[in-house]
Protein backbone atom coordinates (compact mmCIF):
# COMPACT_ATOMS: atom_id res chain seq x y z
CA UNK A 1 0.00 0.00 0.00
CA UNK A 2 0.87 3.38 -0.72
CA UNK A 3 -0.20 7.08 0.42
CA UNK A 4 -0.90 9.36 -2.66
CA UNK A 5 1.17 12.30 -2.33
CA UNK A 6 -1.85 14.13 -1.62
CA UNK A 7 -2.02 12.61 1.81
CA UNK A 8 1.67 12.45 2.52
CA UNK A 9 1.14 16.81 1.67
CA UNK A 10 -1.85 16.80 3.91
CA UNK A 11 -0.10 15.25 6.88
CA UNK A 12 2.87 17.16 6.15
CA UNK A 13 0.94 20.66 6.25
CA UNK A 14 -0.91 19.62 9.19
CA UNK A 15 2.32 18.98 10.74
CA UNK A 16 4.00 22.08 9.76
CA UNK A 17 0.91 24.03 11.22
CA UNK A 18 1.23 21.78 14.95
CA UNK A 19 4.85 23.14 15.24
CA UNK A 20 3.33 26.62 15.57
CA UNK A 21 -0.09 26.40 16.39
CA UNK A 22 -0.37 30.01 18.17
CA UNK A 23 -0.08 31.64 15.09
CA UNK A 24 -1.52 31.81 11.44
CA UNK A 25 1.22 30.27 9.21
CA UNK A 26 0.88 31.03 5.37
CA UNK A 27 0.55 28.64 2.59
CA UNK A 28 4.03 29.73 1.45
CA UNK A 29 5.53 29.73 4.31
CA UNK A 30 4.83 25.77 4.10
CA UNK A 31 5.39 25.18 0.32
CA UNK A 32 8.94 27.27 1.47
CA UNK A 33 9.21 24.64 4.02
CA UNK A 34 9.15 21.58 2.31
CA UNK A 35 9.96 22.98 -1.15
CA UNK A 36 6.40 21.25 -2.51
CA UNK A 37 4.04 23.19 -4.88
CA UNK A 38 2.04 26.21 -3.46
CA UNK A 39 -0.59 25.33 -5.68
CA UNK A 40 -1.24 21.84 -4.65
CA UNK A 41 -1.01 22.97 -0.60
CA UNK A 42 -3.97 25.43 -1.52
CA UNK A 43 -5.81 22.39 -2.56
CA UNK A 44 -5.49 20.59 0.18
CA UNK A 45 -5.35 23.35 2.98
CA UNK A 46 -8.74 23.81 1.24
CA UNK A 47 -10.16 19.83 2.13
CA UNK A 48 -8.24 20.03 5.33
CA UNK A 49 -10.26 23.15 6.36
CA UNK A 50 -13.98 21.66 4.95
CA UNK A 51 -12.96 18.88 6.73
CA UNK A 52 -12.64 20.57 10.37
CA UNK A 53 -8.51 19.82 10.29
CA UNK A 54 -7.63 23.57 10.05
CA UNK A 55 -9.52 26.84 10.30
CA UNK A 56 -8.18 29.15 7.26
CA UNK A 57 -8.13 33.20 7.46
CA UNK A 58 -8.11 34.99 3.88
CA UNK A 59 -6.64 38.51 3.00
CA UNK A 60 -3.09 40.10 3.58
CA UNK A 61 -2.70 38.95 7.65
CA UNK A 62 -4.25 35.71 6.61
CA UNK A 63 -2.99 32.32 7.10
CA UNK A 64 -3.76 28.48 8.49
CA UNK A 65 -3.71 26.84 11.92
CA UNK A 66 -5.41 23.82 13.43
CA UNK A 67 -8.96 23.43 13.56
CA UNK A 68 -8.31 21.47 17.00
CA UNK A 69 -5.40 20.60 19.21
CA UNK A 70 -2.73 18.46 17.40
CA UNK A 71 -4.05 15.44 20.07
CA UNK A 72 -7.41 15.40 19.04
CA UNK A 73 -6.27 14.65 15.22
CA UNK A 74 -6.15 11.16 14.18
CA UNK A 75 -3.73 10.04 11.46
CA UNK A 76 -6.13 7.26 10.69
CA UNK A 77 -8.70 10.02 10.37
CA UNK A 78 -7.11 11.94 8.15
CA UNK A 79 -5.87 9.15 5.89
CA UNK A 80 -9.34 8.11 5.17
CA UNK A 81 -10.23 11.63 4.34
CA UNK A 82 -7.71 12.75 1.64
CA UNK A 83 -7.22 9.31 -0.08
CA UNK A 84 -9.64 8.88 -3.07
CA UNK A 85 -10.04 5.12 -2.42
CA UNK A 86 -8.58 2.93 -0.04
CA UNK A 87 -9.98 0.05 -2.19
CA UNK A 88 -6.30 -2.02 -2.53
CA UNK A 89 -7.68 -4.10 -5.23
CA UNK A 90 -11.01 -4.15 -8.26
CA UNK A 91 -13.11 -5.91 -5.96
CA UNK A 92 -12.95 -3.76 -3.16
CA UNK A 93 -15.51 -1.68 -5.11
CA UNK A 94 -18.83 -3.70 -5.85
CA UNK A 95 -19.75 -1.04 -8.67
CA UNK A 96 -16.72 -1.33 -10.45
CA UNK A 97 -15.32 -4.97 -10.26
CA UNK A 98 -15.39 -7.23 -13.24
CA UNK A 99 -12.73 -9.76 -11.91
CA UNK A 100 -13.98 -13.17 -12.65
CA UNK A 101 -12.16 -14.42 -9.82
CA UNK A 102 -14.87 -12.43 -7.17
CA UNK A 103 -17.41 -14.87 -6.33
CA UNK A 104 -14.63 -17.93 -4.67
CA UNK A 105 -11.38 -15.67 -3.80
CA UNK A 106 -9.86 -15.55 -0.62
CA UNK A 107 -7.70 -12.67 -1.41
CA UNK A 108 -10.25 -9.82 -0.90
CA UNK A 109 -10.86 -10.80 3.10
CA UNK A 110 -7.09 -11.14 3.57
CA UNK A 111 -6.73 -7.67 1.87
CA UNK A 112 -9.66 -6.49 3.74
CA UNK A 113 -8.09 -7.93 7.07
CA UNK A 114 -4.77 -6.06 5.71
CA UNK A 115 -5.97 -3.10 5.29
CA UNK A 116 -7.69 -2.90 8.95
CA UNK A 117 -4.50 -3.49 9.95
CA UNK A 118 -3.00 -0.43 8.81
CA UNK A 119 -6.12 1.86 9.47
CA UNK A 120 -5.68 0.57 13.36
CA UNK A 121 -2.56 1.32 13.96
CA UNK A 122 -2.95 5.10 12.40
CA UNK A 123 -5.98 5.36 14.77
CA UNK A 124 -3.58 4.53 17.58
CA UNK A 125 -1.78 7.68 16.62
CA UNK A 126 -2.43 11.25 16.78
CA UNK A 127 -0.67 14.66 14.89
CA UNK A 128 0.62 15.00 18.03
CA UNK A 129 2.65 11.85 17.66
CA UNK A 130 4.39 12.96 14.70
CA UNK A 131 5.45 16.79 16.60
CA UNK A 132 6.85 15.12 19.80
CA UNK A 133 10.26 16.77 18.67
CA UNK A 134 9.98 19.56 16.95
CA UNK A 135 13.46 20.74 16.87
CA UNK A 136 14.13 18.08 14.82
CA UNK A 137 11.85 18.43 12.63
CA UNK A 138 12.44 22.22 11.91
CA UNK A 139 16.12 21.34 11.49
CA UNK A 140 15.07 19.29 8.50
CA UNK A 141 12.94 22.18 7.00
CA UNK A 142 14.45 23.84 4.01
CA UNK A 143 15.25 26.94 6.11
CA UNK A 144 13.97 29.53 4.35
CA UNK A 145 11.01 30.40 7.09
CA UNK A 146 12.53 30.24 10.18
CA UNK A 147 9.58 28.52 12.85
CA UNK A 148 9.10 31.05 15.45
CA UNK A 149 11.04 29.88 18.61
CA UNK A 150 7.96 30.23 21.01
CA UNK A 151 6.00 28.49 18.07
CA UNK A 152 7.65 24.77 18.61
CA UNK A 153 5.32 23.47 21.08
CA UNK A 154 6.65 26.03 23.86
CA UNK A 155 10.09 24.61 23.83
CA UNK A 156 12.72 26.99 22.26
CA UNK A 157 14.23 25.93 18.89
CA UNK A 158 17.78 24.05 19.36
CA UNK A 159 19.09 25.60 16.15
Amino acid sequence: MQLSVYSDYALRLLMRLALDPDRLVTIQEVADSYGISRNHLMKIAYALGQHGFITTLRGRRGGLKLARPAEEIGLGEVVRVTEDSLDLVECFNAQTNSCVLAPHCQLKGILGEALEAFLAVLDRYSLADLTRQPGLLAACMIPSQPIREEGLHGQRDPR
